[in-house]
């Protein structure tokens, strides 16, 4: 669970209605994986490796340029390697961060925009 908990606090960098999408996914992916065979675990922790990676580069970048960033396209070949479900979340993660009106649309004033 160290993964999800350095997720977490990096979501704070976020602007608010993307830190709240951000963990309450985060929160449901480690839920639905308890249960996961002993393959689906590796991987799946090595894909939170990578985000936490990405996100923690991401949110370094924007401290330093006042700039806030984040996100990355996912390839072809990966997505091949998705199930359907998987598919489904991330679709629906991807409308919900992208609505023009979303739920939150608030800024804290120590965050760049």
């Amino acid at each position: 669970m160290a993964h999800a908990a350095h997720v977490l606090l990096l979501h704070r960098f976020m602007p608010i209605d993307l830190w709240a999408l951000g963990d309450q996914y985060v929160k449901d992916e480690f839920r639905r994986h308890k249960s996961a065979l002993a393959e689906e675990v590796t991987r799946f922790m090595a894909e939170w490796q990578n985000y936490k990676d990405t996100l923690q580069t991401q949110v370094l970048e924007a401290v330093g340029n006042k700039k806030l960033a984040f996100g990355a396209d996912l390839s072809e070949e990966k997505l091949k390697d998705f199930q359907d479900e998987q598919i489904g979340h991330l679709y629906e993660l991807m409308l919900e961060s992208t609505k023009p009106n979303r739920q939150f649309d608030i800024q804290d004033e120590g965050i760049p925009k």
